[in-house]
């Protein structure tokens, strides 16, 4: 939500106002004009394993920021994008907004993939990050010769934070009230990682090595439960600090972001209704109903066991009491030594 507003370009440039230098003042008001087509955007295990290697391998040999490359995918239903592949590019820029970007490997590798896969077209392009930089907007706007909408993935290929290692934008024009010429802006797009049922397994095989066998599921749970409570307190960071930057004028106002964090604020419980306290009380009584009765039932069969335990030590101990006396010498008689037989 607030991360449209507040997320930085180089520390001089912020995602959600015009891309320039000088941010405008906190009075002067905006509209974002959206044509993208797409709601959602579906990222493919495939392409998260080809940007690794990628990164790897560019930076392996050589001081490289950040490695591009482009994707590959088709449009799905309900407005999604569907990425399943994509190839690395030939890419490299210096701090004054120089950069080049091999446009003639680029159509030779797409034609490659196009006699493989011809499903697959060019959707849009990554790069991995850390961050939005300036030459984005250029790098995005020379894309778009191979299609109209190019989609913008920053993948994190050394994840520093808990959560999804993709982010999604799409470039727009941002239409001011003041009268001044529109602006070029990316806004963000929603994504998530999704594959099919055999990417799936290759991926289950890949992972088998490093997935840790002794955990659980309950511990598997856990660890899930704290990655979102995690990404929640970041999130809500975030919106703290836009708001801050609102008030302060260093942001300016956006009513769509406001209406949407009064929405998420819309859905929290008043905890002062009696109605929540008692519904949540029997919730948590029920909850420790549970544990009560799983802690019962492991005390008691902690104690038959025990009590099993008793009972054939008891039984064997009488067994040996009831055998007559020659006898338990017979048995108590040590074995033979094998070396003094030989000497023999």
């Amino acid at each position: 939500m607030a991360k449209d507003s507040e997320k930085k370009i180089d520390d001089s440039v912020t995602v959600g106002i015009p891309i320039a230098v000088k941010k405008p003042s906190g009075d002067k008001e905006f509209s974002l004009d959206k044509k993208c087509p797409f709601k959602k955007v579906v990222v493919h295990p495939l392409v998260l394993l080809s940007v690794v290697d990628h990164y790897n391998r560019a930076t392996k040999n050589q001081k490289v920021k950040r490695v591009v490359g482009v994707l590959l995918g088709s449009q799905g239903p309900n407005k999604t994008l569907d990425i399943a592949n994509s190839f690395a590019v030939p890419f490299d820029e210096d701090d004054k907004q120089i950069w080049f970007l091999d446009v003639d490997y680029l159509e030779t590798m797409f034609h490659m993939f196009y006699k493989v896969a011809a499903k697959e077209k060019i959707v849009g392009w990554y790069h991995t990050g850390p961050k939005l930089a300036k030459n984005d907007i250029a790098i995005n706007e020379l894309l778009m010769k191979f299609t109209p909408n190019p989609v913008l993935i920053i993948i994190q290929a050394t994840p520093t934070e808990m959560g999804l290692p993709t982010e999604a934008y799409y470039q727009c024009h941002e239409n001011h009230c003041d009268g001044s010429l529109p602006s070029k802006t990316f806004e963000h797009l929603a994504s998530e990682i999704g594959a099919e049922e055999a990417e799936e397994v290759g991926v289950e095989h890949l992972l088998r090595d490093i997935k840790d066998q002794t955990a659980g599921t309950l511990t598997q749970r856990l660890n899930h439960q704290l990655a979102g409570l995690a990404g929640l307190e970041k999130f809500l960071v975030e919106i703290t600090k836009y708001l801050e930057n609102v008030h302060d004028g260093k942001l300016p106002k956006n009513d769509q972001i406001n209406y949407m964090i009064q929405e998420a604020l819309n859905l929290l419980p008043n905890v002062h209704n009696p109605e929540f306290v008692e519904s949540q009380n029997v919730s948590s009584n029920d909850q420790y109903m549970c544990v009560y009765m799983g802690s019962l039932i492991r005390t008691v069969i902690a104690l038959h066991n025990l009590i099993d335990n008793k009972i054939s030590l008891q039984k064997a101990e009488k067994d040996i009491m009831a055998v007559p006396e020659p006898e338990k010498k017979e048995i108590a008689k040590p074995a033979v030594d094998v070396k003094t037989e030989a000497k023999k």
